[in-house]
């Protein structure tokens, strides 16, 4: 597995646990790492179960709402699934307001999210 400066990134079986190191996720050459780490999960390490894990993400800006769109169509392409967890409630409501939570799946806790597998 790649060695990765944004994420920490585990395995549960044959599903990809991403942590985000950063809290505020706001900084755009930081997002730009982290849109690329996340997308080689995809392309360059052929991950097609992943589980975004946002336990003590404080914040993310739009730009860093674009790549999760972007990481959610090259996992499905794929034939894979991409499912969010531990979301703070400001970041859940941010996801209803832009009708996001209908194209994601999230789930409560890690737990959940994994067994929506």
């Amino acid at each position: 597995m790649a060695s990765h400066q944004r994420l920490d990134v585990s395995e549960v079986g044959d599903i990809s646990v991403v942590r985000f190191i950063d809290r505020r996720i706001l900084d755009a050459s930081n997002i730009e790492e982290l849109g690329d780490e996340l997308f080689a999960l995809v392309e360059t390490e052929n991950v097609k179960r992943l589980l975004l894990n946002f336990t003590g993400v404080e914040f993310l800006s739009s730009a860093a709402l674009n790549k999760l769109i972007i990481l959610d169509k090259k996992v499905k392409s794929r034939g894979g699934k991409l499912v969010l967890c531990d979301l703070r409630q400001e970041i859940k409501e941010v996801f209803a307001i832009t009708r996001l939570d209908q194209l994601f799946s999230i789930a409560n806790s890690a737990q959940q999210g994994l067994a929506l597998f």
